[in-house]
């Protein structure tokens, strides 16, 4: 399912424009063979960016998609549910 809120999609889009900006520079840092530091530095930002992007998100698909399926009856779709949430949940803490 889709961003339910407005904000939260703004929010979220916003992140992953600025995290594309921030690779592009990244890109061109490393072309230049700019101090390792500062690309480091750049690309935390970005790691940072997409954390947050992620958790927006995440946060989301709990209150909207997630909180749907568990007050249904349907089981098959609660558990699915549940094993999504704990397969994103393992890869996010990789």
């Amino acid at each position: 399912m889709a961003l339910d809120k407005k904000p939260q999609k703004k929010d979220s889009i916003l992140n992953f424009r600025k995290a594309k900006s921030h690779i592009e520079k990244i890109i061109s840092m490393v072309e230049q063979d700019r101090y390792c530091m500062d690309i480091m530095q750049q690309n935390l930002a970005v790691i940072g960016l997409l954390k947050s992007a992620h958790l927006i998100l995440l946060e989301n698909h709990l209150r909207h998609c997630f909180s749907n399926a568990i007050k249904s009856e349907n089981l098959s779709r609660k558990e699915e549910m549940i094993e999504e949430i704990l397969k994103v949940t393992k890869l996010a803490n990789k």
